[in-house]
């Protein structure tokens, strides 16, 4: 009965690793025109992002659909393949 999260892409990714990922990958400037929510656009923190985006789930959802779309780019990135 441990199976639900099989097919769950982000199992075993932590909020705050995304977070860190695409501020890495993008910055904080491009991840809020992204993704408009004031925690990413005015004073940004991963800790000011991980207690809104706790809260709110559509928002958490935008950001986890973001980081899905570029993973493999990120991961590429802190690999050093550019």
């Amino acid at each position: 009965m441990d199976q639900p999260q099989k097919n769950n892409p982000l199992h075993g990714i932590t909020l705050e690793q995304i977070i860190n990922d695409l501020v890495y990958y993008f910055d904080w400037d491009t991840l809020g025109e992204l993704i408009q929510i004031r925690c990413f656009c005015e004073n940004p923190s991963v800790k000011s992002s991980l207690t809104f985006l706790r809260k709110t789930p559509w928002a958490r959802e935008k950001v986890e659909r973001l980081y899905l779309r570029y993973q493999k780019r990120i991961n590429a990135k802190k690999a050093g393949c550019n």
